[in-house]
């Protein structure tokens, strides 16, 4: 066969694959393989110098009709499917205006912190202020200005995590390195009496961290509010009554309050506050155990050691403090029965408060 007749034939069916590519896609994969630095067309421009002398001009005139007739058939069915394409894509993306709206869902506080701000807005309201500490903490203010002697169960790796230098330094192992997480947001109180002017009303709201498997009652990580009173003539009444008032703020004024003596290091007298029970109402059901009371805090009068080693003079001087863990009163005023349903962020959860 001449090779005229081959370019006529090449151009045929160059034609006839243009026409039926029904993409860009597909039409592309045919101009590359025709036109392309390795197509069959090129091919032949490349080797015009092959040709006999005799057969260069009409191959020649050849090659470039069958060239302009394929740019041009690309460049036609080209434009058509953009077209269609175009088409296609808009009425996808179409909006059917008849459609009812979508309300635009707002997102709220998460309970967590929800429960901070309306304790926070209470104490505010009984004069308290709010004070601050760093997480990163050395293991003076965490445990021994609290009158935390050095075999305290507190101080154990059990409970706290140690912060080890990059080194792997062999103390920080052994858990007598100065730095950790701290395990409760007291040390912002021994902050307060060494920098704030007498007298001193503070809360003091924050994360803390402890070496806790998370189960339904316990997380390694959660928060606290402590809160540290200290002036002239503070007697345990002044304590019990403060806590009784935020309790029937927190749970309703329905509620009551017991309190039940217990040991914190820096505290003496100490004690933990139970509310009582808002399912049975104090009868004893699932929820309180059959007591009829939910523990929510502990709380006690300012050991005299932990003023005298803050310079207050506890002659003249008295206080008392108070902790309590925010996801513990979220659990109890909401009937959560698992702590870890705070934090795993289901939206059906969550939505609910």
């Amino acid at each position: 066969m001449a090779i005229t007749e081959e370019l006529s034939a090449l151009r045929d069916d160059t034609l006839a694959a243009v026409a039926a590519a029904d993409t860009t896609a597909a039409l592309d994969e045919v101009r590359v393989r025709v036109l392309g630095k390795a197509g069959t067309l090129t091919g032949y421009l490349r080797s015009m110098g092959s040709v006999p002398k005799e057969e260069r001009a009409a191959v020649g005139k050849a090659v470039n009709e069958a060239r302009v007739a394929v740019e041009e058939a690309l460049a036609a069915r080209k434009a058509v499917l953009d077209a269609a394409e175009l088409e296609a894509a808009i009425d996808a993306a179409a909006v059917d205006v008849t459609l009812p709206g979508r309300v635009q869902q707002r997102g709220t506080r998460h309970l967590i912190n929800g429960i901070i701000d309306e304790i926070s807005e209470i104490f505010l309201g009984l004069g308290y202020s709010v004070a601050e500490g760093p997480e990163v903490e050395t293991d003076y203010y965490n445990f021994e200005a609290l009158n935390a002697p050095a075999d305290h169960p507190s101080r154990s790796m059990q409970d706290t995590f140690y912060v080890v230098d990059r080194s792997g330094d062999e103390a920080a192992v052994r858990g007598e390195s100065d730095v950790l997480l701290r395990t409760q947001t007291s040390g912002v109180q021994v902050h307060a009496m060494e920098d704030q002017e007498l007298p001193i009303y503070v809360i003091a709201p924050g994360k803390v961290y402890r070496r806790d498997v998370a189960d339904p009652s316990h997380l390694p990580q959660f928060h606290q509010i402590e809160g540290l009173v200290v002036d002239e003539g503070i007697t345990f009444g002044d304590l019990k009554g403060t806590l009784d008032y935020v309790c029937k703020q927190i749970f309703g004024p329905e509620r009551k309050t017991r309190f039940r003596a217990h040991y914190f290091p820096f505290t003496e007298p100490s004690a933990e506050v139970d509310v009582s029970c808002g399912i049975c109402h104090g009868e004893g059901c699932r929820m309180c155990k059959g007591t009829g009371w939910l523990e929510i805090l502990g709380c006690g009068m300012v050991d005299p050691n932990v003023l005298e080693m803050s310079g207050i003079d506890p002659e003249r001087y008295s206080g008392f403090a108070f902790g309590m863990g925010v996801e513990r009163i979220a659990c109890l005023k909401y009937n959560v029965p698992d702590l870890r349903m705070l934090l795993e962020g289901d939206m059906r959860f969550l939505r609910q408060f």
